[in-house]
């Protein structure tokens, strides 16, 4: 199986709290994988990891077949790597099309020196990211808030504006760190169809709480608990196993 991202016996310690102990992952490009887990089981722990916010104290990363060294969240664009967050990071002092720019911007072709002279090739570069920055956003139903700035927006919103900018990218991995969270019902409908019409673009690594997304959306689920992986195969396999069903339920489920 060819895999985009690897996590490979990742431990995480915080003094004498072990947060992740030996993980391992791998996300296949075109597909949805998921990471769930009770409270407390090491998702944000692993996202960290995957984002280079977090070194492991032991384990490997690797990208595309390549060992990952010294990973830090600015090299992840330069390797065709996008994220979103919990909170979702925008620019206030910025409109939603700029915004989404920074995004598109990691394929700029222009110098330095193109750019703050405004030559030409700058300007004309410019309009282009402008013209991608908003495609994304009609994509996502928002292009109506491009001249508008983050902080003047409902939350949904902006969560759609961290998302668009993350796509601006044109990533070969999206990270996807609790999107659904402070969605409807019908918001996270959308998302769902969204993220699966990705994976004809791009592989995605969703962390998510919300059991019910997590099950229609994922090709591959990786369960956690008290950081240990204790579950990882198709959404029907996991549903159903006896120690997912356990760390969800607080007690071991009999008869299943």
């Amino acid at each position: 199986m060819d895999v985009a991202l690897e996590l490979r016996d990742i431990t995480v310690t915080y003094g004498g709290l072990t947060a992740l102990s030996e993980v391992s992952l791998a996300v296949a490009p075109g597909t949805v994988h998921g990471v769930i887990g009770p409270n407390g089981a090491g998702k944000t722990t692993l996202f960290n990891v995957a984002c280079g916010f977090t070194a492991p104290d032991s384990g490997s990363l690797h990208w595309q077949g390549e060992r990952l060294e010294g990973l830090r969240p600015h090299r992840l664009a330069g390797l065709g790597i996008a994220r979103t967050l919990q909170g979702v990071g925008l620019f206030d002092r910025m409109s939603v099309l700029e915004n989404v720019v920074v995004g598109a911007d990691t394929h700029a072709r222009s110098g330095f020196w193109s750019s703050l002279l405004g030559l030409p090739r700058s300007s004309r570069e410019e309009r282009e990211l402008q013209e991608q920055a908003h495609a994304v956003l009609t994509r996502l139903g928002v292009a109506s808030y491009a001249d508008r700035t983050p902080g003047s927006l409902p939350y949904p919103v902006r969560k759609k504006v961290a998302l668009a900018r993350a796509l601006a990218a044109r990533p070969r991995l999206l990270l996807l760190d609790e999107p659904a969270s402070g969605l409807s019902a019908d918001e996270m409908d959308e998302l769902g169809a969204l993220v699966r019409e990705l994976t004809g673009e791009m592989a995605v690594l969703l962390v998510e709480h919300h059991m019910d997304l997590v099950m229609r959306v994922c090709d591959h689920i990786t369960v956690l608990d008290f950081g240990r992986r204790i579950a990882s195969g198709p959404p029907a396999e996991v549903r159903d196993d006896p120690a997912v069903l356990a760390a969800y339920l607080g007690d071991a489920v009999e008869g299943v």
